[in-house]
């Protein structure tokens, strides 16, 4: 379909929002940024027409904040995970934890965990990450859960700890930032990529080039609240209604309606995370 062809189709639909709820699968409702207005901020992404919200937490502390607010928002659902650049947070016993906060059914996935290389530099320290990744994987695998991987700088350990400790598992590649070919791999194995902010950011060059050739089935949006706010609201801090940002450039680079855009989008986080439906 050419550009000028791309334009006309999303002219003749010219509705704001989509008829179809769309589903934030990744923020962090409970950080600080949100303490004084949470609730607002949730009915706020109601109204935009963001159903459901899924939450990450990045520390076991978080992680128990997380499945609490799941709890208290019918709107809200949980992740649960060590972030790699939380390594220090991670014992014997956080496994073990992590398990017992899973047992709530709004415990969606494990996550949000993976490698990050981009401050750390020190070896040791990463293989570190490496095992406290896999460790979680096997967690996941117990719980029999889907994962939210964070990759930041390490494309090719996150690849390939995903190909040989993870062929069982599903998941998605949270705020994707890799190459092509690294997310033809990673479609491979049957994992998402998440899209964010950045897709909307004007010096944007491989997340574009990777959303057009993605499969309908492999894209998720999210927001990554408070972090990474999409145009026109970039240096604000993010709230989950601005995923309809997200899902608005979307369209534009696939030639889609944001029609398209929110049904398959949001098909494609319920089929990842059984239980967020409407």
């Amino acid at each position: 379909m050419s550009n000028a062809q791309c334009v006309m189709r999303n002219e003749l639909v010219p509705c704001p929002l989509s008829l179809v709820p769309f589903i934030d699968t990744h923020c962090h409702l409970e950080d600080e940024n949100f303490s004084a207005d949470r609730a607002e901020v949730i009915a706020r992404a109601k109204s935009a027409g963001v159903e459901r919200i899924i939450n990450f937490g990045s520390t076991l502390r978080s992680s128990v904040a997380v499945a609490e607010l799941a709890k208290n928002f019918s709107e809200l659902y949980a992740g649960i995970g060590i972030h790699p650049e939380e390594i220090d947070d991670f014992d014997e016993n956080t496994c073990t934890r992590l398990a017992e906060l899973a047992s709530d059914e709004k415990v969606v996935a494990i996550g949000e965990i993976g490698l990050d290389y981009h401050w750390e530099k020190d070896s040791e320290r990463r293989l570190i990450q490496q095992k406290i990744f896999v460790e979680q994987l096997d967690l996941a695998r117990q719980l029999h859960l889907p994962v939210c991987v964070h990759d930041r700088d390490a494309h090719g350990d996150t690849l390939r700890i995903l190909q040989t400790e993870a062929r069982d598992l599903h998941g998605v590649l949270h705020c994707y930032s890799g190459s092509l070919e690294t997310a033809r791999e990673v479609w491979k194995l049957g994992w998402l990529i998440g899209v964010d902010g950045p897709l909307t950011f004007k010096n944007s060059a491989k997340v574009p080039e990777v959303v057009k050739a993605a499969p309908r089935d492999m894209l998720l949006i999210e927001t990554d609240a408070p972090y990474l706010a999409p145009v026109p609201y970039r240096g604000k801090r993010n709230e989950p209604a601005y995923v309809v940002e997200v899902a608005k450039k979307l369209a534009e680079v696939r030639c889609e309606t944001l029609e398209e855009v929110a049904a398959y989008t949001t098909a494609n986080a319920q089929r990842l995370y059984c239980s967020v439906r409407s």
